[in-house]
């Protein structure tokens, strides 16, 4: 009966773990099409508060960082949809490189990645960890 109720709950802890990762994807989705397509318009100039000029000259490093983002997210998906075990490796190594770049971000950008990537990253990492 034991072994029962820890499969469900190993069932529910792999749904949240999934939940988590398919959120920090999506995420990093958001920041690709706000990077790629959105940095001269109004939302990539108020992620940073940049006026139009600013916007306009950082837009190349902005597509760039976007796509990065874009990689991160493909790679999340992909850790999802893969069988295990390839699924549950690809799905911890994009999830640290993601922590990794949240926390690289926050030392050298702007500390607010800390909190809007690698925590996001962690927690999800942290939950893909505990549902194996």
């Amino acid at each position: 009966m034991k072994k029962n109720r820890e499969k469900g709950e190993g069932a529910v802890t792999g749904t949240v773990a999934s939940v988590l990762v398919g959120l920090v994807a999506a995420l990093h989705a958001y920041i690709l099409v706000l990077e790629m397509f959105l940095w001269q318009k109004a939302p990539g100039r108020a992620l940073h508060g940049f006026d139009r000029e600013t916007a306009r000259l950082t837009a190349p490093l902005a597509a760039n960082q976007g796509l990065y983002n874009g990689f991160l997210a493909a790679g999340l998906v992909w850790g999802l949809v893969a069988a295990d075990p390839t699924g549950f490796r690809v799905r911890v190594f994009f999830l640290v490189c993601v922590v990794v770049a949240g926390v690289f971000g926050a030392a050298t950008a702007n500390r607010r990645i800390l909190f809007a990537q690698a925590l996001p990253g962690a927690l999800a990492l942290a939950a893909v960890l505990a549902a194996r």
